[in-house]
This record gives structure tokens, sequence and C-alpha cells, in this order.
């Protein structure tokens, strides 16, 4: 992503189909997974064994990381500010929230699924990152990644309730869909991060063949979003 791309001390980036599902599902054959892992993080230029992965239960609780480990699990976001330690996240449709602190040297990951999103994990992000290392919103550098488009995430007519209208529209008359990437772009407004610093990748991982995606092909494949100070 450009406004994080130009970082020296960031690695950053997002698996695709080619590489591999990242997924450590119940049907999938563990050994080609964490190969394909190894594989992503070696070619950003990281040891493979400080991947760190988010335990990713489609909420809202974040955990701060001072050193690799096999999983963290019950949270949805990691921050760090540790050189090395590569945070980890699969996705097929949720969204990939990166954050970067050029300041005070820090990162952080975070999974938004409509479960997160709607308990306001692009805010916690920020405030996690306030909290742990005095980071300044406003020098917040952030990506959102790949994820299921505005256009082809229809949802239920409950979602009008738990979500603002500015991220949700009826599609000929009788479809709701949501907008995940726009509902955590304003989060992270509102959270004090400038337009200008957040940018959004834009694929759509339904309609890409360079992702995966659960309502596409739901077989437990996964993409990974990856992000390590160097």
């Amino acid at each position: 992503m450009h406004t994080l791309a130009g970082q020296p001390r960031l690695a950053h980036g997002f698996s695709t189909v080619a590489m591999g599902s990242m997924g450590l599902g119940p049907a999938l054959d563990p050994l080609p997974v964490l190969e394909s892992r190894r594989r992503f993080a070696a070619e950003l230029g990281l040891d493979p064994a400080s991947i760190t992965p988010v335990g990713a239960v489609h909420g809202a609780d974040l955990a701060r990381v001072d050193v690799a480990r096999q999983l963290v699990a019950e949270v949805d976001g990691l921050v760090t500010d540790t050189p090395g330690i590569a945070l980890f996240a699969t996705f097929a449709d949720c969204y990939p929230l990166l954050a970067y602190d050029p300041v005070n040297q820090a990162v952080g990951l975070a999974h938004a699924g409509w479960r997160g999103t709607a308990s306001g994990i692009a805010e916690k992000l920020v405030a996690t990152m306030e909290a742990n290392f005095d980071s300044d919103p406003g020098a917040l550098l952030i990506g959102i990644g790949p994820g299921i488009c505005g256009s082809c995430y229809e949802v239920g007519s409950e979602f009008a309730d738990r979500f603002p209208d500015a991220v949700l529209a009826w599609r000929e008359g009788r479809r709701l869909v949501l907008d995940l990437a726009e509902a955590n772009r304003l989060q992270f407004l509102a959270a004090g991060v400038r337009a200008d610093h957040i940018e959004v990748e834009g694929s759509c991982t339904l309609e890409s063949e360079n992702f995966f995606s659960h309502r596409g092909q739901p077989d437990g494949t996964r993409f990974a979003a990856l992000v390590a100070l160097r």
C-alpha cells in the first residue's frame, strides 16, 4: 500500500491465492499452510519463527505483544513496538486493518469483520496504540486491506440498527448491503486519524481472483495480512 510502502522500518503485505491458503482450518492439511506462512514471511525479509497470529474470534479485543508467540487467542488485534515480531492474521472477506506509528515506531494489526466493526475495532486499535505507545492519532498511518466490497456484502435488514446509514445501501429496493471498509474508515476519522493518512487497498475478495473469499468459496481457505517493524 502506498501510504505504508515508503516507510523503511516497516514490513507489511497481503498474501494472494497464488501463495496458497494461510488458514489453519480443521478441513485443511496444516503442513502446506505452515509452509505457505513461512514463505510469506521470508519474502518480506522476516524470520518465519517470528509469526505471531491473531486468534480472530470476531470480536474487538486487542493485545500487546513484546515477544513472538505461536498464537494470541481470544483477540482480534495485536500491537507491538518490538522489531522483528510479525503480527499475522488470516481473512476471507473480513478486513485487515494496519496501523503504523512512524514517530514512536509501533505497529498494529486488526481483524475487522462485521461484529468487530460494529464494536468499534478501528477506534479501539487507535486507542490501544495511544495507551501503549503514546501514539498521536494524527500521526498514525493506516491501511485498510482487501475485503468484501460494499456492493457485494449483502446483509440482513437487522443490520440497519447496527450501522450508520452512511455505510448501508439498498440494492434493487430489497437487498441491503454494507460497506465495511467505509465503516472502519469513518471510525479511524472519528478517532483522530487524518483522512490523508488512511489508504483503502480496494480489492473486493468476492470479485477478485487474487484473494480467498468465504462467500465465494466457503472451504476454510484464507489469505493473510502481516505487519512488522524492521
